[in-house]
Parts: structure tokens; C-alpha cells; sequence
């Protein structure tokens, strides 16, 4: 049989297989699909994806760029199965290897989406905004606007002719305006959103809320943690690898390494006497407790790895992939 042949042979499985979920998600009333969830760096896509799974599986701070990773959260309500995509932020300086594995993560979710939103932050539109739509409307996927932090946005009659001043250049096929943060319009947002999900049987089960693992999540609880208690320019150089994990009993024993670019990042990481680590460890065991249900005892170290966010061996490393 040729190559030809083969890849003839693949397809038409694939397609095969593809109308026999349909078709069952048909016959069972099921609907299930992806949507990505896209924008510039802290425009709250995170708060937005944790709102939404009414629990926190995506780390969340003031700082730009926190999220570093697709994440997925899944809500399954009755016969509708919504699998979020939550995305790095869309820059459009890549200062490092890094910067460009985030970019390619947020964009590479625009493929396989059955819904693509859009997330600014009221009116104002940045060039990376700008950057964003063109990059959501170009994929020939559906798009929906989310306008955020309303709930901040003086003059509501100003949305109306901004959405109008819009359409002019991008072609989405609505808008929700909400407050991720407080929760507002989020039914309404949903109850859009399945409207363009696809036929087709769940394919996740039910009860499970991401992909993700829960040593990723705690790894990320700690990194979290970091973003939010240091400077401007520590976090950024900061990646954290799980090195030990063993549950004895009760009590999760888990060791993880910080990893950061310069010995300086390294001495303000761990503070005056190791105060300032213990404080961030603290924070990040209370979370893993809560998390894991389990008792942790939770140890860290601080170590050097210069250049690590310019590698594409040490991204590799650490987990950073364009997924």
C-alpha cells in the first residue's frame, strides 16, 4: 500500500470517527466544544477562566504576562460540555525565547477552537489589542468581543458607539460586555457561548474541571506566589520545578526548585535570612493544603540557571512548550 494510500486510509477514519461522535452527541442532545480565551497581557483572562469553573486552577496577579501556559478548564451543565482555553497574553515584544513560547501557546489555541473570545479592557484599545483581532478574525473562526472590568467603566454609553467604531475594521459576531472580577454577565456570557458549540459527545468526564496535573497546579500555586510578593523584575526571571513528591500517610512531602537567571534575583528571592521565601512558601503551602486535602510539608530552593529564558533546551526543561 503507498504512502498515499495510507494517509487516504487515515483520513477516512478519522472523519468516520468524527461523524460517529456527532452523531451520538446528536442522539444524546450533547453539545460539546472548545473556546480559547485570548487577549494582551492582564486584561483578566485568567480571573475570567477561574470565575467561570467557580475554582482557581489558573494563577491570577497584577503583573503582566503571569500566565505562562494554555490551561484548560472544563464545565460540563447538563448536556453542554465548555472547554476553555485560557492563553498567555498576546505581546507584541518578544524579548526572550520565552516571550515567543508564550505567543506561539496563545495563538497556536486559535486553531482548534470552535469559539474564539476576544478580552479587552473597557474602551481602550492598545496596539496589541489591535494585534489580537487581527490574529482571532484572521483564523475564520467565530469571535466574540468580551469587554472586562465594566464594573470600572464610567460612562456606559460610551460602549455602543465603541463597539460601532470597531466593527469598522474587525468582524466579530457579538459582544458580552462583563466584570470577570465581580462576576457580572457571566450567565449571559455562557449562555452565548453554547449557542456556537458544536454537536457532539462530551469529551471529558463530567465531573472533571481541567487537563492540567495537580503537581502543575502546585508548582504554579508557588510561582504564583512569587509574582505577587516581589518586584517588578524578579518574576519575570523565575520558573519553578517540582524535584521531590511522595505522600507519606496524611502528609504530601513535596521539594521544589525556583529557578532564576542572576545571583541577585537569587539573594532578594530568599530575603533577609530566608524571610522573605518563608513567607512565599507559607503562602504557597496554605494553598496546596486547600487544594490537595492533604497535610504538606513543603521545602524550596533557590538556584541559578543564567540565560534559562533565552534556551530552548532549558524551556524544554522546564516545561514550557507551545502548548
Amino acid at each position: 500500500m503507498s504512502s498515499d494510500e495510507i494517509a487516504s486510509d487515515k483520513t477516512a477514519a478519522e472523519n468516520t470517527a468524527s461523524e460517529k461522535m456527532n452523531s451520538e452527541g446528536a442522539a444524546s442532545g450533547q453539545k460539546c466544544g472548545y473556546v480559547a480565551i485570548v487577549g494582551r497581557p492582564n486584561v483578566g483572562k485568567s480571573t475570567l477562566l477561574n470565575k467561570l469553573l467557580g475554582q482557581k486552577i489558573s494563577i491570577t496577579s497584577k503583573k503582566a504576562q503571569t500566565t505562562r501556559h494554555q490551561i484548560l478548564g472544563v464545565k460540563t451543565i447538563d448536556e453542554v460540555q465548555y472547554i476553555y482555553v485560557d492563553t498567555p497574553g498576546i505581546h507584541k515584544n518578544e524579548r526572550n525565547s520565552l516571550n515567543a513560547v508564550m505567543n506561539k501557546a496563545a495563538l497556536s489555541a486559535l486553531n482548534d477552537a470552535d469559539l474564539i473570545i476576544v478580552m479587552i479592557d473597557r474602551t481602550r484599545i492598545t496596539e496589541e489589542d489591535r494585534m489580537v483581532l487581527e490574529a482571532a478574525t484572521a483564523s475564520q473562526r467565530p469571535v466574540m468581543l468580551l469587554i472586562n472590568k465594566i464594573d470600572e467603566l464610567e460612562d456606559k454609553t460610551s460602549l455602543l458607539p465603541f463597539i460601532d467604531e470597531l466593527r469598522k475594521s474587525f468582524n466579530f459576531e457579538g459582544f458580552v460586555p462583563i466584570s470577570a472580577m465581580k462576576g457580572w454577565q457571566l450567565d449571559e456570557l455562557e449562555a452565548e457561548i453554547a449557542a456556537y458549540l458544536p454537536e457532539g459527545v462530551h469529551l471529558f468526564p463530567d465531573d472533571q474541571i481541567t487537563d492540567r496535573s495537580i503537581r502543575f497546579l502546585c508548582a504554579e500555586i508557588l510561582r504564583e506566589k512569587i509574582m505577587r510578593q516581589l518586584g517588578d523584575e524578579v518574576p519575570y526571571g523565575v520558573a519553578v520545578e517540582i524535584e521531590q513528591w511522595g505522600q507519606e500517610g496524611k502528609t504530601l512531602h513535596i521539594g521544589m526548585i525556583v529557578w532564576v537567571e542572576r545571583e541577585g534575583q537569587r539573594k532578594i528571592l530568599i530575603g533577609s535570612k530566608g524571610d522573605k521565601l518563608k513567607r512565599i512558601g507559607t503562602d504557597a503551602r496554605r494553598d496546596i493544603e486547600h487544594l490537595t486535602g492533604s497535610t504538606v510539608m513543603l521545602k524550596t530552593w533557590v538556584k541559578v540557571k543564567s540565560g534559562w529564558s533565552n534556551s530552548a533546551r532549558a524551556l524544554k526543561t522546564l516545561g514550557y512548550d507551545e502548548r
